[in-house]
């Protein structure tokens, strides 16, 4: 059977019965009247309050006002018999009663946000600590290819040597199939739809999910293009990750996490996510003028199967500080070191066994590159008279990437930030490449860097809002792999050179429109030792709301 009285009503009952009980101990004390019955109306009109709410019906009320007031009754009388002769009321000044007032009153109030019952149509609390996200982008794209890129075929005779940058041109990895586009301009209307989730589950705990849309198989772009005759698109998982944060300076994620590296597009794709764990370390200073900070993380790039493939991974650390330079600028240095494992190519021990389940087992598989990287026939000695198709990596990863952002807010809300950013593939080995390809490679770059100025709002949320930016960029062929960079820039890849200019204006809350202009021609040949060039232009215009 529920009880009658619950802890709220409890404990409005108790507030009623300490103003009856003082009010008839006070008959005597005229000066005293007056508060008492304060209190006591003041109880009384909590309880109606409640009542026209919906908390409790009117009989529960009159129930509670009943049963306090014959508490009151029983409590004066035992206090008249206990003193027949004289009552007197202790003096209680009026700041002590005020004090009091208060004191229950914040408790009321307290038990009912807590407990939500003096909120009408309250929702239960566990809705509060799920929070949705979302945003759609419509973009307009071109893209002009230079009159003096080299014809498709081109690039396919050229591989023929062995090696090339240049994959990302052929329709299929068969030298003898079909090729790409590298010298007519292209259209295209593109959409980008994305829908987060992030609960937290208790204050250490939290848990999201988001969905995108885009291709299962390209990590660097959440862009669907139009035009497939009206057929639906798909909508896949491109977060979903659990955070530990059990104190203020240390946090950890697992799953498919955001970002977890101070970073810019020169390494890493803004759309890219990262399957694996990392924890950051933030000390906390006194002064706090500096945050310093440590990210380190390791990520599986492809599973170990037995006895076809070996695993890949990638380890990575960062070191890094914040530091306040008075009360309008900040400045933001980070350090890292990535590795790579099992990435790099090999020539297969018998080329002529193609059958056996570790041939191909090298391979910087399709689905994986985008171009720039320079690359090698891992089965070039077949001797089974079929086209080679295996392509693995010449040079093996470990990058050293050193970023600094400078923010300068003296004429906030307008921000200027100024980026640079640096990085070097240590482990670029010329030597080392030709005993593992047999081959005498004699361009491509191991290093790249980008710089850039932005000044406007650092975010657009209202109207009027804006934000230029300018920015130029030298990637090397082998200074990044090229499946996890900018996939717009040059339309994506590395052994990449040019500027960007963007510009971005707030229509409304939420709501801005967008253009980038990206002009992008390559450093070295795509195919190594020869010269052959390619150079984009990419316009985007974009329609973007966030909600």
């Amino acid at each position: 059977m529920k009880p009658m009285f619950t802890p709220k009503r409890r404990l409005i009952a108790s507030l009623l019965a300490l103003a009856l009980v003082g009010n008839a101990a006070a008959a005597s004390a005229s000066d005293e009247r007056e508060s008492l019955e304060m209190l006591r109306e003041t109880t009384l009109n909590l309880i109606d309050a409640l009542v026209d709410g919906g908390v409790f019906t009117r009989e529960k009320a009159d129930e509670l006002v009943k049963a306090a007031q014959a508490s009151a009754a029983r409590s004066a009388a035992k206090q008249k018999a206990a003193t027949p002769a004289t009552v007197r009321v202790q003096y209680v000044p009026e700041t002590v009663k005020n004090e009091i007032r208060d004191q229950l009153r914040q408790e009321v109030l307290a038990q009912a946000k807590q407990e939500r019952w003096a909120e009408p149509n309250a929702v239960p609390s566990w809705l509060d600590r799920i929070k949705w996200e979302g945003d759609l982008r419509l973009r307009y794209q071109n893209e002009e290819h230079a009159d003096s890129n080299a014809d498709p075929l081109a690039y396919i005779f050229a591989t023929l040597g062995g090696s090339t940058r240049a994959t990302g041109f052929l329709a299929a990895d068969n030298t003898r199939g079909t090729t790409a586009n590298t010298q007519d301009d292209r259209d295209r209307l593109r959409l980008r739809a994305r829908l987060g989730m992030q609960a937290r589950v208790s204050e250490e705990w939290s848990a999201a999910i988001r969905l995108a849309t885009g291709s299962a198989t390209d990590r660097v772009s959440t862009n669907q293009t139009l035009g497939q005759d009206f057929n639906k698109y798909a909508l896949h998982v491109d977060r979903a990750y659990l955070k530990y944060e059990p104190a203020e300076w240390l946090s950890l994620s697992g799953g498919r996490i955001p970002n977890p590296w101070f970073s810019t597009d020169l390494v890493w794709d803004e759309d890219l996510s990262f399957e694996g764990v990392a924890a950051t370390f933030k000390p906390v200073f006194a002064e706090g003028a500096v945050r310093p900070f440590l990210t380190i993380g390791a990520f599986p790039i492809r599973e170990s199967n037995p006895t076809a493939s070996d695993s890949r991974w990638m380890q990575g650390v960062q070191a890094g500080a914040r530091l306040k330079l008075g009360h309008r600028s900040q400045l933001t240095l980070g350090a890292a070191m990535y590795r790579f494992d099992g990435i790099e190519g090999e020539l297969e021990a018998d080329p002529a066994l193609n059958f056996v389940p570790q041939f191909g087992q090298y391979e910087y598989g399709r689905g994986l590159r985008q171009k720039g990287n320079t690359l090698f026939y891992t089965d070039r000695n077949r001797t089974d008279g079929t086209a080679p198709n295996i392509w693995g990596l010449a040079s093996r990863f470990r990058p050293v990437n050193l970023t600094a952002s400078l923010d300068l807010a003296h004429f906030d809300p307008v921000h200027v930030v100024l980026t640079a950013d640096y990085v070097k593939n240590t482990q670029f080995d010329r030597g080392e490449m030709q005993r593992r390809t047999g081959l005498n490679i004699t361009d491509g770059k191991d290093y790249g860097y980008q710089y850039r100025l932005t000044v406007g709002m650092p975010k657009l949320e209202n109207l009027h809002d804006w934000q230029a930016s300018f920015s130029y960029r030298y990637l090397g062929s082998d200074a990044v792999l090229d499946a996890f960079t900018d996939s717009d820039f040059g339309l994506g890849g590395t052994n990449l050179k040019g500027y960007q200019i963007g510009f971005q204006y707030g229509v409304q809350q939420n709501a801005w429109l967008g253009m980038r202009w990206l002009s992008a021609e390559s450093i070295d040949s795509f195919a190594p030792n020869t010269s052959y060039r390619y150079a984009v232009d990419v316009l985007q215009a974009d329609v973007n709301v966030r909600f």
